[in-house]
């Protein structure tokens, strides 16, 4: 598979503050990467330095081939890149917005109508062409975000904490935005919410204090519950059985026993999931003693790691 960016051994300095220690990382061509870490945990100066507005004090990283520092230009060509802070022109329309930033990025009078409509299109936005940005609501502000950011196709789209003052509706429809935009760039997006890191990413890189503390395989942005269910049952493998029956239950670990009561994990696919579970189980003839909401596999990886490293 390709490689869109690595980063080798990127190091910087603020002073006598060590921001990024050593971090090594890459992002695949389709991929979605996704940063988690604590505040000061390095992410923000990691994208600056990706995007060119910081130089590393030591290590390298390169886009598209082209290393971000000797081959600056050539590489902030092949990025995209939206700022948790979005600076929009509000004053300006959707259109009028997206050409400017479009001749900033080197496109030809020309080809200007097309790259519009394509970013328009692909954003949902013919409607609000003409429409002031000051006028638009904080949902499609953003997009309007990432629609300049895709304006010069760029091999690598690159979104800071993109879901903050986002509603509910409008953070499940970043969610199916982010997985289409999967098929033609790769992506690196942050959070502090580690669930919607789970539900688009593929792979999670986790950092504190500046340090990679590993890279984490996910579902393939696989939306996923888990449960916990205690069952009064002296058969495991007939509970087993049973859970396996449950439509929506996708996989069921024993975690423990204690007497007749086995604990338990289940990787389901919604969370009305519970009720069939429930209902299975308790026709079988088997006493459910207790569901509950259980830890992702990722905040459960999280915790453990950002536990351990501040130990140290």
């Amino acid at each position: 598979m390709t490689t869109i960016m690595v980063a080798d051994r990127l190091t910087k300095w603020y002073g006598k503050r060590l921001a990024v220690n050593d971090v090594s990382f890459e992002v695949r061509q389709g991929e979605v990467m996704g940063l988690l870490g604590p505040n000061g945990s390095g992410k923000s100066t990691i994208l600056r330095v990706l995007t060119g507005y910081l130089r590393p004090t030591s290590g390298t990283a390169s886009i598209g081939g082209f290393d971000v520092v000797s081959h600056g230009l050539e590489a902030r060509q092949q990025v995209g890149y939206v700022p948790e802070d979005v600076p929009l022109y509000t004053h300006m329309r959707v259109a009028e917005f997206l050409a400017f930033m479009a001749r900033l990025r080197g496109l030809d009078e020309s080809s200007l109508p097309a790259a519009v409509d394509r970013v328009c299109d692909r954003l949902s936005l013919q409607r609000e062409r003409e429409v002031l940005i000051g006028k638009l609501s904080r949902g499609y502000r953003q997009r309007v975000a990432i629609a300049q950011a895709l304006v010069g196709s760029p091999k690598l789209l690159i979104l800071d904490e993109p879901t903050n003052g986002l509603d509910p509706r409008q953070i499940i429809e970043l969610r199916e935005l982010i997985r289409s935009l999967a098929t033609t760039c790769s992506i690196i997006v942050t959070s502090h919410v580690l669930a919607e890191i789970e539900r688009v990413a593929h792979r999670a890189a986790i950092l504190l204090e500046g340090r990679l503390l590993k890279v984490h395989e996910l579902a393939a942005g696989v939306d996923v519950r888990r449960l916990r269910v205690q069952v009064h049952a002296n058969d495991p493998d007939a509970v087993r059985t049973c859970l396996g029956h449950v439509d929506g239950v996708r996989d069921a670990t024993l975690e423990g026993e204690a007497g007749d009561i086995g604990t338990w994990r289940l990787t389901t696919a919604s969370a009305d999931v519970a009720e069939r579970v429930t209902a299975t189980l308790s026709q079988a003839g088997f006493g459910v003693r207790e569901i509950t909401t259980a830890a992702s596999d990722l905040e459960t990886m999280f915790l453990r790691l950002t536990t351990q490293g501040t130990q140290q």
